[in-house]
């Protein structure tokens, strides 16, 4: 197995276990309705949630980006580098706000703003 396998491999694996963590934190958000007495207090943990889950589902996108990068260099023999995921992020990193930007615009996906909308405003009026 060559070293662009192995980093497929690798970073295949780490991208399920973002998508385990995204859903414990759905799960999290769950509990934190249920369990919350102050409402406030509710929202604010599931604002916390929300925007914790934004965060690993951009990490996600970041190791997609190298899968998807890696994929055609293994379908097609090229010799491509390997172990390139930080180099090649660092290179197009965005800065300041253009980072929190990346982190809003996950969190507004719909695969990862649902339930929260309905989790608050099932807080805000029960």
């Amino acid at each position: 197995m060559n070293a662009l396998q192995q980093e497929w491999l690798a970073l295949q694996s780490q991208h399920e276990r973002y998508e385990a963590l995204a859903l414990a934190v759905k799960l999290a958000a769950f509990l934190a309705t249920l369990l919350v007495l102050d409402s406030a207090l509710a929202l604010a943990v599931l604002a916390l949630l929300w925007l914790q889950e934004a965060v690993l589902k951009t990490f996600q996108g970041r190791l997609g980006d190298r899968l998807l990068a890696i994929e055609p260099a293994l379908k097609t023999g090229a010799d491509a580098p390997a172990m390139q995921l930080h180099s090649d992020w660092l290179a197009s990193r965005p800065r300041g706000a253009g980072l929190v930007a990346e982190y809003l615009k996950s969190a507004l996906r719909p695969t990862v703003a649902l339930p929260y909308p309905l989790l608050m405003l099932l807080v805000a009026f029960v």
